[in-house]
């Protein structure tokens, strides 16, 4: 039988991994408009609390997976609000 851990592992890999492409492609392009705001905010903010909520626990795959996670997301947000004039701006 498969250990619970190692399946939430398995998962917190997959689903962090999946934002890798999407920071490439946006730190490449440097284009954010497309990108909301307020999804990003939310997400952060989120992924912020399931980080917390595994420290507080001690979950690993929890803990690591959110912590990769919230690099990932800061990123995006981060280059959102440095965009935020010129996506104004773009036609």
């Amino acid at each position: 039988m498969v250990s619970p851990d190692i399946i939430g592992s398995i998962a917190a890999c997959l689903t962090t991994a999946a934002f890798v492409p999407q920071v490439i492609k946006t730190v490449k392009s440097r284009h954010t408009r497309d990108i909301s705001l307020l999804m990003w905010l939310l997400f952060n903010a989120g992924v912020l609390l399931w980080l917390i909520y595994g420290l507080l626990i001690g979950a690993w795959p929890v803990i690591l997976a959110n912590g990769v996670t919230l690099i990932l997301a800061l990123i995006m947000l981060l280059m959102k609000l440095k965009n935020l004039r010129a996506d104004r701006h773009a036609p």
